[in-house]
């Protein structure tokens, strides 16, 4: 997590004491919904290379372990819940045409 100085923080413009706080937040927040979305592709780019080797099984199992973390994103308000269910349905349309 980021720590941010005053100095950091009177670079932003923050006046009040609660504008302080939103962008020591909004930094924390930035890192872990950043590394959510890189997890997330991670898992996305797991299911496509299995599609390009044309391993149906491991392209499966990896469809498999990329749904609940899609799902994920858009519980924790990553990513829109229409994004996930268009991408969830093209990988999962790829797999069945193996």
């Amino acid at each position: 997590m980021a720590a941010f100085t005053e100095r950091e923080t009177d670079k932003n413009m923050a006046n009040s004491p609660q504008a302080r706080k939103r962008i020591r937040r909004n930094a924390s927040r930035t890192e872990v919904n950043t590394a959510r979305m890189s997890r997330i592709r991670g898992f996305v780019k797991k299911v496509e290379a299995a599609c390009e080797a044309g391993d149906k099984k491991a392209a499966a199992e990896a469809l498999k372990a990329a749904q609940p973390e899609m799902a994920r994103g858009v519980a924790r308000g990553v990513m829109h819940k229409n994004t996930v269910a268009r991408k969830m349905s093209r990988l999962s349309k790829r797999v069945a045409a193996l």
